[in-house]
C-alpha cells in the first residue's frame, strides 16, 4: 500500500480520540498516512497528527459552523479523493463518520466494509476484521476492486500510539477552498447545542457502570450515576434503556451506541442481548449483576451476582462510602 487517508473529526484543534487511534493503525501498514480535516480549529490539530505520523493534512476550513460539516466534507473529500487515488479511506465509527462514508460511498461509487474492529496489511493487501454473532465470530475481507477501499473503524480497535521520533516528519497543511458542491450548499446550521458533560468521557473512562431494564424504574438509573461517580468512572445504559427515556442517547453502550474498552464494565440488570455485548465485551474486566442466574450476560462475565440491582447497588455503594 502506498497511501492511506484517515478522515479526522476534531474539535477546536483537538482530534477525536478514534482518529488517533486510525492514524496509529494507518502507521503499521507502512504507507504514507494523510489527512482530512474540516471544522473551527482544523489547522490547529496539525501538530497533534504530525506527532502520531500524519504527514500531509487538508483542511477544508471551518465548514459545521454555518454549512452542514459531514455533507460538504463528504463532497470536498470526494473531489480530493479522486485526484489522489489513496488506497484506503479509515473512517471512524461516529455519527459524522457514517454519515461522510455513506456519501463518500455514492460520489465515488464505490462499496463500503463497516463495523472493522481489525486491519492487516502483511499479505501486501489490505484486510479488515468484522466482529459477527456478538463477538463470537470473526470474519475476513478485503477490497478486490478499485481504489480506494472505504472502511468504517469501530472505536478502541486499535490503541492511539504516537509515532517513534524518527517517524515525526514536519507535517504539510494544504488548505483547500471549498468550491459549489451543489445541494450540499443549501442547508444551514442555524443553531448549536452542546450536551453538558461532567466526569470521564463514556468511551475513555477506565470504569463504566452500565444499567439495564432490571433497574425496573427511570427513578432508579440514579443509582447507576451515583455508582459510576464514586468511582471515577462513567454511567452507561443499554439501548432498552434509552428507548424508554430513562438515560440520554449518548449513554448507550452498543453496536447502535458506543464501543467501549474500560478496565471495569459493571452490568447492572442488563441482559446480555448480542446488541450490548459487541459494544462491551473488549472490557478487561467484566462484573455482572441480575437476578436472572441464567441471563447471557453471565457468560462473559469475570464476576457474577445473581441479585436485583435495587438491592444490591446500594449496598455496594454503602460499601464504598464506608471505606472513604
Amino acid at each position: 500500500m502506498d497511501k492511506t487517508w484517515v478522515l479526522a473529526e476534531q474539535r477546536d484543534g483537538t482530534p477525536a480520540g478514534i482518529v488517533l487511534e486510525l492514524v496509529t493503525a494507518a502507521r503499521g501498514f507502512g504507507s504514507v498516512v494523510e489527512a482530512v480535516t474540516w471544522g473551527p480549529g482544523g489547522a490547529g490539530a496539525a501538530a497533534v497528527l504530525g506527532r502520531y505520523g500524519v504527514t500531509k493534512l487538508y483542511n477544508l476550513g471551518d465548514i459545521g459552523e454555518s454549512l452542514p460539516g459531514p455533507k460538504v466534507a463528504a463532497a470536498i473529500a470526494a473531489q480530493l479523493a479522486a485526484e489522489s487515488r489513496p488506497d484506503a479511506i479509515l473512517i471512524g465509527a461516529t455519527h459524522d463518520g457514517r454519515d461522510i462514508a455513506a456519501r463518500l460511498s455514492a460520489r465515488l461509487d464505490l462499496p463500503v466494509l463497516a463495523n472493522v474492529v481489525g486491519m492487516d496489511a502483511s499479505g501486501g493487501r489490505l484486510t479488515s476484521e468484522h466482529s459477527i454473532f456478538g463477538g463470537s465470530t470473526v470474519v475476513r475481507a478485503e477490497f478486490t476492486g478499485a481504489v480506494p477501499g472505504l472502511f468504517i473503524v469501530q472505536a478502541k480497535s486499535f490503541a492511539a500510539e504516537a509515532a517513534e521520533a524518527a517517524e515525526q516528519r514536519s507535517l504539510e497543511i494544504v488548505e483547500v477552498e471549498v468550491p459549489d458542491t451543489g445541494p450540499s450548499d443549501a442547508a444551514r446550521v442555524v443553531t448549536r447545542h452542546e450536551e453538558e458533560h461532567s466526569g470521564p468521557k463514556l468511551d475513555e473512562a477506565t470504569v463504566v457502570v452500565s444499567g439495564g431494564r432490571g433497574l425496573g424504574s427511570p427513578g432508579n438509573y440514579a443509582l447507576i450515576t451515583e455508582l459510576a461517580q464514586l468511582l471515577n468512572g462513567a454511567p452507561g445504559a443499554s439501548r432498552a434503556v434509552v428507548d424508554a427515556g430513562w438515560a440520554p442517547y449518548a449513554f448507550q453502550v452498543g453496536q447502535t451506541g458506543k464501543t467501549v474498552k474500560p478496565v471495569v464494565y459493571i452490568a447492572c440488570g442488563i441482559s446480555g442481548a448480542t446488541l450490548h455485548v459487541v459494544g462491551m465485551r473488549a472490557a478487561q474486566y467484566i462484573i455482572a449483576v441480575n437476578k436472572d442466574r441464567e441471563a447471557p450476560i453471565f457468560a462473559i462475565a469475570d464476576l457474577g451476582v445473581v441479585g436485583d440491582v435495587t438491592k444490591v447497588i446500594p449496598r455496594l455503594i454503602e460499601a464504598i462510602r464506608a471505606r472513604r
